[in-house]
């Protein structure tokens, strides 16, 4: 390999080919999305993974680059989502609102709601900044239930997103109109939040998030950063909050709860939150348990918290780490060292996750019925009082975890060797 080649960027000055191909790519995936995925409810999913990437990515500017925990950032995306719904049936009567241009009505009401209850909240930071955000939105939720003329009660509000006057054409019935237009907004709003971090007041945030101290010293004011940063990020959410009033046609006490708050902060998690693109990622997999697995099984929460604590014990950065370390052994032609143990290792630690789901689903299903009717697995009769499917759960289990038990301390020195030579060619490579 060719040390004088590290650092360089796929580039035509004065185009840098890499980030248009980035974005091309991310642009082309939201377009035909809808194209391969079109069976059943494909789409609704589609425009409900678009709204918690949306959600998720406004989020992770407080938490990822700002290192600021907030337990209640649904509020403002809930919020945007209250006021939006109330223009969207105020337009049905006659006041001139698109329906395309409502999550803009959403992201400047979540924005007013940012500068209101921003202002208090930002005035500590760390594990005072999470409390009182965890007070914010319990209180907040509390209010939705006080007063039915703006939150509509226990059973929210409702619209109607085909009532008004047809914008360009489009009425948002199909539901391949209400993706697109999520999908746009996203692409917009996700560049401009990434046009954000290059901004001084990104690269400022970034600072206070490390080191607050330093930034008092040369002149700025890390609570007015933390400010400005909650202001643009409740913007984006209250976007995030309108599209999914256009795509529900109902908002409830629910969008502005602490349950919606804790799900978009495990769902960043899990993505990654040191990692611009890891709540795209987390967005994916929050809404394939949530909507997906559910679909298939009762216990998915309980899968979910696996999934969590499994990730938090082996990749703690986020399943986007694990992607970028992947790829910066590819990028260094070294990705062949590992790749046979690698895939020895996922094949059996999937073994082993086999016989852990079929374990779980016999004991769900022998705790729950009682009288002793089979159920299935998967379009399988599984019969929880059976002894061969308890049989094969074991086998499988003891099975994969030995094979994982042998394999990965090999993998683990191939894998430390390989990344001591990538060290070893980056620092040769370096004057």
């Amino acid at each position: 390999m060719n040390p004088h080649a590290i650092g360089k960027t796929v580039s035509f000055r004065p185009i840098n080919l890499g980030r248009w191909l980035v974005w091309g790519g991310f642009a082309l995936v939201l377009i035909v999305a809808p194209l391969i995925f079109n069976k059943g409810a494909s789409l609704s999913i589609l425009s409900q993974i678009g709204t918690v990437m949306l959600f998720g990515l406004s989020y992770n500017m407080l938490l990822g680059q700002g290192g600021m925990l907030s337990f209640g950032h649904a509020v403002y995306s809930g919020l945007g989502g209250f006021v939006a719904i109330h223009v969207m049936n105020q337009a049905a009567t006659g006041v001139p609102v698109p329906t395309t241009l409502i999550p803009l009505v959403g992201g400047v009401a979540g924005m007013f709601f940012g500068m209101l209850f921003g202002y208090v909240t930002t005035r500590k930071s760390g594990t005072t900044f999470a409390m009182i955000t965890l007070g914010l939105v319990e209180l907040v939720f509390a209010a939705s239930l006080m007063f039915p003329g703006f939150f509509g009660g226990e059973g929210g509000v409702t619209t109607n997103r085909v009532l008004g006057k047809p914008f360009m054409g489009l009425t948002y019935g199909p539901q391949i109109q209400v993706y697109y237009l999520i999908a746009g907004w996203l692409f917009v709003s996700t560049a401009a939040m990434y046009a954000f971090t290059h901004t001084p007041l990104g690269r400022m945030l970034n600072a206070v998030r490390d080191n607050p101290e330093r930034v008092g010293f040369i002149g700025y004011d890390a609570q007015w950063v933390r400010y400005l940063a909650l202001i643009a990020s409740s913007f984006f959410a209250g976007i995030s909050g309108a599209l999914g009033a256009i795509n529900f046609e109902i908002v409830s006490a629910e969008n502005v709860s602490a349950v919606r708050s804790g799900s978009i902060l495990l769902f960043v998690f899990i993505g990654g939150i040191g990692y611009f693109f890891g709540p795209l990622i987390g967005a994916v997999v929050g809404v394939g348990f949530v909507v997906m697995l559910s679909e298939y099984t009762a216990a998915w929460q309980l899968y979910l918290g696996l999934f969590f604590i499994a990730l938090v014990r082996f990749a703690p950065a986020g399943l986007a780490s694990l992607l970028m370390l992947l790829l910066r052994v590819a990028r260094f032609g070294l990705f062949h060292r590992i790749r046979v143990r690698l895939l020895a290792v996922c094949a059996s630690a999937l073994v082993a996750l086999a016989g852990v789901v079929l374990a779980i689903e016999l004991l769900y299903r022998r705790t729950l019925e009682s009288n002793g009717a089979p159920g299935t697995l998967l379009g399988v009769p599984l019969d929880a009082h059976a002894l061969a499917p308890w049989l094969v759960a074991a086998g499988l289990f003891g099975v994969g975890a030995l094979a994982c038990r042998k394999i990965a301390p090999d993998y683990m020195e191939r894998w430390d060797a390989v990344n001591g030579d990538i060290a070893a060619t980056i620092s040769g490579a370096r004057p």
